[in-house]
């Protein structure tokens, strides 16, 4: 069983036992995190696709850390100009673990 649910303004296919790293939710490491916004989940049956969210499909899970990803470097420069500007960026992440798929 499967679903694919919409988080932080990205869509994720899940299955019970995955951990995926979702953006940054303002919860604390341990907590319990409902993702209710299910477009699809696959079944015995079959599956269910959602116009545009499955009515009643849940997806619970659980919070295993915060933390913040590799460091990216963004680089700008103008040729000839002399124009540099170097920044970098750490986009922070919420890692949860998927316990429960429910529809």
């Amino acid at each position: 069983m499967y679903a694919i649910i919409e988080t932080g303004g990205k869509q994720l296919c899940v299955r019970e036992g995955d951990t995926v790293r979702v953006e940054k939710l303002a919860v604390e490491d341990g907590a319990e995190v409902v993702f209710d916004r299910v477009l699809l989940v696959s079944t015995e049956e079959g599956l269910k696709i959602g116009r545009p969210l499955v009515l009643g499909a849940r997806v619970t899970g659980r919070v295993q850390k915060q933390g913040r990803a590799r460091k990216i470097i963004v680089f700008k420069y103008k040729a000839k100009k002399n124009y540099r500007r170097k920044q970098g960026h750490r986009q922070p992440y919420t890692q949860v673990v998927i316990e429960k798929i429910e529809l």
